[in-house]
């Protein structure tokens, strides 16, 4: 038994996995396989694609429109360090994306994710509530996560223009 993830797009499934996969290390397209004559889509366009984003196994259909992308679904990257996250954030809104807040953005194809530095969670579960709670609020301000702003916010350390208005004033 295998549970794979499964993304319903209108036509863009093979484009979308060549971005993915072009994003992450330890990613290929797997299988391509194509509508043929007298299908829903043109004959030779892409009908299912087999991916794989560092190691996860992922199916892309082009199925048509109807069936849009919700945040209600997310894949969710855990990154090392600011640089990768804003190497991979930048990289997953090029040409068409929508940064959200906390992390999360919505790609071209309307896919949703979350971007997420290792240092996140370890600041927001800091066995110090106020410090836990201080680095949580300053992620609230955030569009795409700021390490060090978070780093600062948990200290009680305000980094004006930084993303954070009043680290300290809510625990």
């Amino acid at each position: 038994m295998s549970i794979t993830p499964f993304l319903w797009f209108d036509d863009a499934a093979e484009q979308a996995a060549e971005r993915y996969v072009s994003i992450f290390a330890n990613s290929r397209i797997v299988d391509v396989a194509r509508y043929a004559e007298g299908g829903p889509q043109p004959a030779g366009t892409a009908f299912n694609v087999t991916f794989v984003l560092d190691g996860l196994e992922i199916q892309a259909l082009n199925g048509g429109p109807g069936h849009p992308h919700s945040d209600a679904f997310s894949l969710q990257i855990m990154v090392p360090d600011q640089e990768e996250c804003d190497r991979v954030w930048d990289a997953l809104l090029a040409d068409g994306g929508t940064p959200g807040q906390c992390g999360w953005l919505v790609d071209r194809w309307g896919l949703s994710w979350q971007v997420i530095p290792e240092a996140l969670p370890t600041l927001i579960s800091d066995p110090d509530p106020e410090r836990a709670g201080r680095a949580l609020n300053a992620m609230f301000t955030m569009s795409k996560i700021d390490v060090a702003t978070l780093r600062a916010a948990a200290d009680g350390v305000s980094r004006v223009g930084a993303g954070v208005e009043h680290p300290g004033a809510r625990v």
